[in-house]
């Protein structure tokens, strides 16, 4: 298998994974051979790597060149990805975590992580039954970034994002029929799935190598500020802290990500509804803290309306920092003003 750029690759490559859009729809599937128009079309949705089969020519493809900086993080993504399903398959047999090569795989990530935007990164493949690791490195990723921006110590930072990425293991204890239902569940199917903060706990409370507050993680993060949340109901400061950093980014991916029961939404919409939970649902500092990092585009990025149309942030202003100005087509369009638009994607 090559990880390779859309840029680099060659008529007669064969996709060896499906390839999806960033909403989660299967644009090729695997076995595709590529050919000039496949290239065209993943350009135009703007993939930036896929799988192919190696090809061997005296023993290699043809250099693979690594000329696009960000190929390194998508290695590094992908092994993330490998070990979490080895990690989770362990934690449901009862068997001993891999904490050493967990810590050593984020590691290894974390030192990409330049490469990782909030608002703009989607998997390179990503199917419905992989979701939970996705959305477990996704939410790892975040919540490092959010609290290495709210000032968190030095120290904090490998265990927040070790936090966020054991944050659903508890979720090995529930069954699958519930996890992957299409359809909304009862409530005795839902008092099930909130149990996976208490199995979460339980698989990793006896791991005397892993910080308390990641294990306090997997049992509180679906706590609440006022106390509305489960499975303690507990309030405010009774929460520990790597728990209320984790919240905010496991809200933001499970509302920005498609499942079978509901379609991805955009990720600014998203951000609004944070600052709306911020009043009694989430810890108010970290959510604007948040918002005002993610938001911080530089002149010229590109995105695409809830109309479809697409366009050029020409200016945020910080007093509306999910609404800023966009250039379509020469036309400046206030979106603080128009609130019957909002960005649905940013392209690049």
């Amino acid at each position: 298998m090559a990880v390779v750029p859309v840029s680099q690759l060659n008529s007669g490559d064969k996709l060896i994974e499906d390839v999806l859009t960033k909403l989660g729809n299967i644009l090729f599937h695997k076995g595709r051979v590529i050919a000039p128009r496949e290239i065209e079309i993943l350009r135009a949705f703007m993939i930036p790597y896929v799988d192919i089969e190696v090809i061997e020519e005296d023993g290699e493809r043809g250099e693979v060149k690594e000329e696009e900086s960000e190929l390194p993080f998508y290695i590094e993504y992908h092994n993330t990805l490998q070990l979490l399903k080895r990690v989770f398959r362990n934690a449901m047999a009862g068997a001993n975590l891999p904490v050493l090569d967990i810590r050593n795989t984020m590691e290894a990530l974390l030192s990409k992580i330049q490469h990782y935007h909030v608002l703009k990164f989607s998997p390179k493949t990503m199917g419905m039954s992989e979701y939970i690791y996705h959305n477990s490195i996704m939410v790892a990723l975040t919540s490092y970034q959010l609290a290495k921006w709210h000032g968190f110590t030095t120290k904090d930072l490998m265990p927040i994002a070790l936090a966020g990425l054991l944050h659903d293991i508890g979720n090995v204890k529930i069954d699958s029929v519930i996890l992957e239902k299409p359809t909304r569940l009862t409530t005795a199917e839902l008092e099930e799935m909130r149990k996976h903060t208490v199995y979460g706990y339980q698989i990793l409370k006896n791991v005397p190598s892993i910080n308390e507050g990641v294990k306090l993680c997997a049992l509180q993060h679906h706590e609440k500020e006022d106390g509305s949340g489960y499975p303690l109901a507990l309030k405010g400061d009774n929460i520990h802290p790597y728990a209320k950093v984790v919240a905010v980014a496991d809200i933001f991916h499970a509302m920005t990500g498609a499942r079978t029961y509901k379609k991805a939404e955009s990720p600014y919409i998203v951000l609004e509804q944070l600052t709306k939970d911020s009043f009694g649902k989430l810890d108010p500092t970290l959510v604007q803290t948040f918002i005002n990092k993610v938001t911080q585009f530089h002149q010229g990025t590109v995105v695409r309306l809830s109309d479809n149309r697409v366009g050029e942030i020409i200016f945020t202003d910080r007093a509306h920092p999910t609404r800023p100005m966009v250039n379509v087509g020469g036309t400046i369009i206030n979106l603080a003003v128009d609130r019957k638009l909002f960005i649905q994607e940013v392209m690049s």
